[in-house]
């Protein structure tokens, strides 16, 4: 009988791109089925502390918290290379002000939310829908916001204005890319399943990159009524050699990410990333 492998992740544009070549069977895996789960990231990261499923996407941040269940498996990285979350706001603000300010954020266990508080350890949040962040700034709910996934490209046109970028700030501090999100595999899954999982995955994101026209043309249902340009603008930035492979470099900035997050007391305890090679 074919086993079937729970594989979750996000309904955006990026990971439909990601994970085309799997959903419509373009991808041979024998006797191995996938089923495809699709939530929100901050509701994967819950379901991730629990082991619920065999893989999944998940926040760097919330691996701190799962290390003990799952492995990262070595490629289905989101990792901005000198960009990253952006906090934005209708006021001019400055990026020293935001302490003192209310942001809206996407999630507690998000890595954009890890960022900010790298960046600035105290200042008051409200956790928001990510797509319906844009609006809680625009209504006044927030004076801010955190903003992860396409609304990082069309902020402007909702009379928004950026405080700071993350990714361009962490560049400049570290010159290491600012890890987002990762695809992880639960530990109890034998060596053998894991590696032909992890093949899988692998052939689908580089079937998604050899296809781009077709992966985007179904990546486009999960874009929520974005531009085409828009939509092959962001799935650019979020899926490209780095999510192929992350590279020495790439590893080197999950673990110090996840670092400076324990060095600051964000994550109460160190973690060692391990990779599911």
């Amino acid at each position: 009988m074919p086993k079937t492998i729970t594989l979750a992740h996000s309904p955006d544009s990026d990971d439909a791109f990601m994970f085309y070549g799997l959903a419509t069977h373009k991808i041979d895996t024998g006797d191995i089925q996938f089923k495809h789960v699709l939530e929100d990231i901050q509701k994967l990261n819950e379901r991730a502390t629990r082991g619920e499923y065999e893989v999944t996407a998940v926040s760097f941040h919330a691996y701190a918290y799962i290390a003990d269940k799952y492995r990262l498996l070595p490629h289905g990285a989101s990792i901005g290379d000198n960009y990253g979350p952006i906090v934005v706001a209708h006021e001019a603000y400055k990026a020293n002000q935001i302490e003192s300010l209310k942001v809206a954020v996407p999630g507690t266990m998000t890595s954009a939310f890890l960022a900010l508080r790298i960046y600035c350890p105290t200042f008051a949040y409200e956790v928001v829908p990510f797509d319906q962040i844009i609006e809680a700034v625009k209504s006044g709910q927030c004076d801010a916001g955190l903003l992860i996934h396409e609304g990082q490209l069309f902020y402007h046109k909702h009379g928004l204005q950026k405080v700071v970028d993350l990714g361009e700030w962490w560049h400049e501090q570290t010159g290491l890319p600012l890890p987002m999100g990762g695809n992880v595999i639960r530990r109890d899954l034998d060596d053998a399943i894991t590696s032909r999982i992890s093949k899988y995955l692998h052939e689908s994101i580089r079937y998604s990159l050899e296809h781009r026209e077709d992966a985007l043309r179904y990546a486009m249902q999960f874009a929520r009524d974005m531009d085409p340009r828009l939509a092959d603008c962001f799935v650019e930035m979020w899926v490209n050699d780095l999510t192929l492979d992350y590279t020495e470099r790439g590893r080197v900035a999950v673990q110090r990410f996840l670092d400076e997050g324990a060095a600051r007391g964000i994550i109460p305890h160190s973690v060692k990333v391990e990779f599911a090679d």
